[in-house]
């Protein structure tokens, strides 16, 4: 690979396994010096482990990379602060951050506790922000960078009992827009991508346990033929100078297959002039709005 990102400094979160993990390695083989992050907990982000961030740190070393390890959590605001920081006093600066890091706590939205609620919103949407405004401080004082947050198609309604992971995936759809606008005039873009690669969270068993109740076994078979490593390319193109006219943007990375999604625009209106009445929208609504609309989840 070129070194298209020489003299430039990354930070990946969650790059102890998987996707991360891939993004990182890639990252260092374009010329990039890397700071790791990992917990290195469960996947349901319970417990922590220095192995993973240090040995993804070990193989870019031993390709002669240069990286450094960092096992915070980007759940808080102070040891999310630190993660960014280790760049800053190990390599001078922050130029790309790509927020990775996220953990699955899984359950119909009937059963779903607060708890479960909580923290998958703390490690995925407070994470991505918390990592975001820490590098984005840094990023305008030197006029560039580039944030790449990591959404998912869960968001769109795509799997069943996690809500508290697609409200968060999709929280940071808007997030990415809103940071694209804040800092477009200090040369820093910011984008997201929905990856699908067959990981430890993506193959959880209780995933798996709920396609196939849903009778959604070509969901599976799709995951499994995408590796996380399809996704590294795509993150080294949005982080160079090629890329830098595109930002608050979303795309789809599967294997071979890149998207560009569509950003929301109504998709039907009526309108009359003054207030709608409940009378009128009984009337009107289904044979306008409502038509041909089906019940997601429902074929």
């Amino acid at each position: 690979m070129a070194k298209v990102l020489e003299g430039k400094v990354a930070v990946v979160t969650g790059a102890g396994r998987g996707i991360g993990r891939g993004e990182a390695m890639a990252l260092a083989a374009a010329g990039a010096k890397v700071v790791v992050n990992d917990l290195g907990g469960g996947g349901n982000g319970v417990g922590s482990d220095a192995a993973p961030a240090q040995q993804v740190v070990d193989e870019i070393k031993a390709v002669g990379g240069e990286a450094i390890a960092n096992f915070d959590s980007v759940a808080e605001v102070e040891s999310a602060g630190r993660i960014i920081q280790t760049a800053v006093d190990h390599f001078g600066r922050i130029d790309i951050l790509v927020n990775n890091a996220g953990i699955l706590r899984d359950r119909m939205v009937f059963n779903m506790s607060d708890e479960e609620w909580d923290i998958v919103l703390k490690v995925h949407l407070y994470g991505h922000f918390y990592c975001a405004r820490a590098a984005s401080r840094h990023m305008r004082a030197q006029k560039w960078g580039r944030i790449i947050n990591t959404s998912s198609s869960a968001g769109l309604g795509s799997t069943f009992g996690q809500a508290n992971y697609g409200a968060a995936k999709e929280g940071i759809i808007g997030l990415t827009r809103q940071i694209a606008r804040d800092m477009a005039k200090y040369n820093t873009t910011c984008n997201a991508i929905r990856p699908t690669a067959a990981t430890r969270l993506t193959l959880s068993p209780e995933l798996i346990a709920n396609w196939e109740r849903a009778g959604l076994t070509d969901i599976k078979e799709r995951v499994e033929a995408n590796q996380p490593d399809d996704i590294s390319p795509f993150i080294i193109f949005l982080c160079t100078e090629a890329a830098s006219n595109i930002s608050g943007r979303t795309f789809s990375v599967a294997g071979g297959e890149i998207g560009l999604y569509s950003e929301p625009v109504p998709e039907k209106t009526i309108y009359k002039k003054g207030r709608w009445t409940v009378d009128e929208l009984l009337d009107i609504a289904p044979h306008t709005l409502g038509q041909g609309l089906k019940v997601l989840g429902i074929e």
